[in-house]
């Protein structure tokens, strides 16, 4: 197995997947191979994936074995924290691996490695418990205390992406924490399904579902120059439901949006329940249609809601990326578009393989007035 790795592999270069990531990394390793292939077309080039082996005892502990020597390389580990597709037995019960199993998980592998590695990059596309960046009375701080045991066992940088707070890159300031955006991704996906809809920036209109998700709409709002609103909630703060206080009333900031056509961009879908009842108070001011960018469709509460809500003419598209899981028939639904990212994570992978600047695909303004200039152009 060792040698169908060293084929071509001068960098040692190497891409771990934990369970559930097996699908996406194939797609990195693909890309990966191409890129290789470009450069050396006399070589013959193999896979970059390091073989590894997941095992569970029937109480539920685990270990995780390396099949490969990664002794000097340059290893990625690609972590999906929020595959609940993945099971496993215990005490006789199949239950769904938690964000805190596969993180554990990720931790194993790190020290299966044993401090051999050259260095290692952890790809992490939601972050761990990155809800709970913040201390609003005697509570944890996960997301934190994860980082900083990630640090602490070696792992030079981190990439994750639409952080739901970047700031909680505060924890390790001496540790490298990348939080890339997807907007060049989102709007070239939007431009293939309906180039009218940012391109008509008269009759289109970014809104932010909450004040959390305005600085990622505002970004949106600057490189389309497409008008910007916003809802903020109304809360009631007496008390907790599902770990969070429940919402009254969705207030609206910003001019009419009657007749135009309204994106909504925000960092994840969980439940559904906020961004529809969004896209009802839009459809109630008269808006033409709505359509949402959501890096991370999580839909916790299954699909139906949003099956009634496309019926009903509340929502119209969804689009969210193949960074993490997606439910099972989420990919047949009518009113769902994915955004593939694989070969934008194998691009980041080679560039810091390489030592070079990731700047510019951090910065992707130039390649979203690229792509807009094409479609305005009608070269596309």
């Amino acid at each position: 197995m060792g040698s169908s790795m060293d084929l071509y592999n001068t960098d040692h270069l190497g891409v771990i997947g934990t369970r559930g990531c097996e699908d996406f990394v194939a797609k990195v390793d693909r890309h990966l191979q191409n890129f290789q292939l470009k450069k050396n077309t006399d070589k013959e080039v193999s896979s970059f994936i390091i073989p590894t082996d997941y095992h569970r005892f029937g109480t539920g502990e685990g270990k995780a074995t390396i099949k490969h020597s990664v002794r000097a390389y340059d290893a990625y580990i690609i972590m999906d924290a929020f595959n609940y597709g993945v099971t496993y037995n215990m005490y006789g019960k199949e239950v769904p691996m938690s964000p805190d199993e596969h993180f554990q998980d990720l931790k194993r592998i790190i020290s299966a490695m044993a401090g051999k590695a050259k260095r290692i990059t952890v790809i992490m596309p939601m972050l761990y418990e990155g809800r709970q960046h913040k201390r609003m009375n005697r509570e944890s701080l996960d997301c934190a205390v994860a980082l900083r045991e990630l640090a602490n066992m070696g792992v030079g940088n981190i990439i994750t992406f639409d952080a739901h707070d970047p700031r909680v890159q505060n924890a390790i300031p001496l540790n490298s924490l990348e939080n890339v955006q997807v907007t060049y991704q989102m709007i070239k996906a939007c431009l293939a399904y309906d180039p009218s809809v940012i391109l008509n920036r008269k009759s289109t209109m970014i809104v932010s579902p909450d004040e959390g998700a305005m600085s990622r709409c505002m970004y949106y709002s600057s490189v389309l120059e497409i008008e910007l609103g916003m809802f903020y909630k109304r809360r009631d703060y007496s008390r907790v439901v599902n770990g969070k206080n429940p919402i009254v009333a969705h207030e609206f900031l910003g001019s009419s949006v009657e007749g135009k056509d309204i994106i909504v961009v925000d960092d994840m879908i969980a439940s559904g329940d906020s961004m529809i009842d969004v896209s009802k108070e839009l459809k109630a001011r008269g808006a033409k249609r709505v359509i949402i960018f959501s890096t991370f469709g999580l839909f916790t509460e299954g699909l139906e809601k949003f099956d009634r809500a496309h019926e009903e003419g509340i929502i119209d598209k969804i689009f969210t990326t193949n960074l993490v899981y997606r439910r099972d028939g989420l990919t047949e639904r009518e009113w769902y578009m994915e955004v593939d990212l694989s070969k934008y994570v194998a691009l980041i992978i080679q560039k810091i393989n390489e030592e070079g600047s990731i700047s510019e695909l951090m910065n992707p303004i130039t390649r979203i007035h690229k792509i807009l200039d094409k479609y305005e152009g009608g070269k596309i």
